[in-house]
């Protein structure tokens, strides 16, 4: 604190008698003091710009009076650093040297971006598009299920593609630490099966305790032959993953001859039909055992579970009576 106002005095004092537009208590007082902003404000400071354009936008914005005295602060100050471009959040009446000591620290605005998981690769890519404050196109769309759905920070001026890659990175180690740690006998032969099978998981249920036991019921049909028939697999095979399908699943769109259309072939699909986030990952690598075969919509938001077709039967019914029945206030 000492050097610091030391530091204040000296500036103060070089400022009086460098311009004699103010006395050297006043000097002294508008460097330390409050400035004029009346509420926070956040501004970008373009890259490559000098001192003089940065005092010049400060003023321009109201964040600062005196841009002479500001500019001959900077140099008088130069030893504690250069002053970082970038995007700041200037607190309300901010004072000059306190917008100096923002602008040396680098502290620039996070800005934050929620990838949810479950998203195909061109919604991801439209996410990054429409993120604020982020520069660059995406060269290409990725594979699907090559991205992972995080919580991801990032700064004015960050390369759109430059997230697409952490995006990559980041599901590629995911997968590949989960896969060493994976559960015995599986019946999976890659890594890539797992994201794909895991992509139809996260389509299936929002509920993080059900995966492992909807894992559980596809690896006990694929043991057996039987088709998954995973609804989300049809929309996917429709819409290729470029948008939502918008509408309800159709008995013609069940016999859409399609690879993906795991009503109409057997196994697993030819690749994921979404990004699966850990939990999806973790539950198929990890499943629940269990003698299920079948699951519907229980009408809590879950899924009923029945080891027999007849069980099934009576869950679905179950289901539609649901669906039918008067709603509250009706």
């Amino acid at each position: 604190m000492k050097s610091r106002r030391l530091l204040i005095a000296a500036v103060g004092l070089c400022l009086a008698a460098a311009i004699g537009i103010l006395g050297a208590r006043a000097a002294l007082d508008w460097y330390d003091r409050p400035g004029p902003s009346t509420e926070p404000k956040t501004l970008v400071l373009e890259r490559h710009g000098n001192s003089e354009a940065i005092g010049a936008a400060l003023e321009g914005n109201g964040l600062l009076s005196h841009v002479r005295l500001f500019m001959l602060a900077v140099r008088l100050t130069a030893g504690a650093g250069e002053l970082k471009a970038g995007e700041y959040l200037f607190p309300a009446a901010i004072s000059p040297a306190g917008i100096l000591d923002l602008l040396r620290s680098g502290k620039t605005v996070v800005h934050r971006l929620v990838v949810p998981e479950g998203l195909t690769s061109a919604e991801i890519v439209g996410l990054v598009a429409e993120a604020p404050a982020m520069s660059g196109d995406i060269a290409a769309k990725p594979g699907e299920g090559t991205l992972l759905p995080e919580t991801y920070f990032y700064s004015w001026g960050d390369k759109r593609q430059a997230l697409i890659d952490r995006m990559r990175r980041g599901m590629t180690k995911l997968v590949g630490d989960l896969w060493a740690a994976r559960k015995p006998g599986l019946a999976l032969d890659t890594p890539a099966e797992a994201v794909t099978l895991a992509s139809i998981v996260e389509k299936e249920t929002g509920i993080e305790a059900e995966r492992p036991l909807i894992a559980g019921v596809f690896y006990n049909r694929l043991k057996l032959g039987m088709k998954l028939q995973s609804d989300p697999t049809v929309s996917y095979a429709i819409t290729q993953g470029d948008h939502p399908l918008g509408r309800s699943l159709s008995r013609a769109d069940l016999d859409l001859a399609s690879p993906y259309n795991t009503y109409f072939a057997k196994g697993l699909p030819p690749g994921p039909i979404a990004n699966p986030g850990r939990a999806a990952l973790m539950a198929v690598l990890d499943p629940t055992p269990t003698d299920a075969l079948y699951f519907v919509a229980d009408g809590s938001g879950g899924h009923a579970f029945s080891a027999t077709l007849d069980a099934h039967n009576k869950a679905v019914q179950r289901w539609r009576q649901l669906q039918t029945a008067p709603k509250p206030n009706q």
